[in-house]
């Protein structure tokens, strides 16, 4: 007797060493969070395996395991694609780095439409934006904040007056206007920053950093 499916739009967020049988992806969805999705691996060229990348968003039509956070997928259509990420070492480090954090941290119910919306608007800049280490910063930022941490209220104070001030100006400015940002000492202050938060959020909170 087959089990019940359903569908599903989620993010891909990772990928995990094959079998012989299954490629296992780490996803991403609004209704149910991170999850462990299986495709399975077709020997038969008439029925080839469904490619699918990192950040891609994708429609699946899927069986939930017994188990738990595992899903086994019958179909998979890709419904978008940042092939731009991966042209850029600098965007593909920053856009890797951003979704293993969100695939390390279980995210609850409520704030899973947020955060799937969050990656939908992080990924696309990732695509075009000339500053991804921006586009990291700004994306952990609201994640933390999302998640309920008092990132401005804890956080924010400790930074030097300087710092501060570039922090507002991140937060409050569109990507396409930062031009400002790209100059070297410009750069090395927001690699600072990133620490700063990183190291904050490993030392303060409940979400997993690596």
């Amino acid at each position: 007797m087959s089990k019940p499916s359903f569908n599903s739009d989620v993010w891909i967020l990772g990928r995990r060493p094959s079998s012989d049988t299954f490629q296992p992806y780490v996803t991403f969805s609004a209704e149910h969070g991170r999850m462990t999705s299986y495709v399975r691996i077709s020997r038969k060229a008439s029925h080839p395996t469904v490619a699918l990348d990192l950040f891609d968003e994708v429609s699946l039509s899927v069986e939930a395991a017994p188990q738990g956070q595992v899903w086994f997928v019958r179909e998979a259509r890709v419904l978008a694609r940042h092939p731009l990420i991966g042209r850029s070492y600098e965007a593909l480090k920053h856009a890797s780095a951003f979704a293993a954090t969100v695939a390390q941290n279980d995210v609850p119910e409520e704030g899973r439409a947020k955060v799937y919306e969050l990656l939908r608007v992080a990924f696309n800049a990732f695509s075009t934006s000339d500053r991804p280490d921006v586009v990291r910063f700004k994306s952990l930022y609201c994640f933390a904040r999302d998640e309920g941490y008092p990132v401005r209220q804890q956080w924010f104070p400790t930074l030097p007056a300087d710092q501060r001030s570039t922090v507002d100006l991140l937060l409050r400015t569109p990507l396409g206007e930062l031009q400002g940002m790209a100059s070297p000492d410009a750069a090395q202050t927001l690699t600072q920053l990133l620490e700063r938060l990183e190291e904050y959020l490993r030392d303060y909170t409940e979400l997993r950093i690596e």
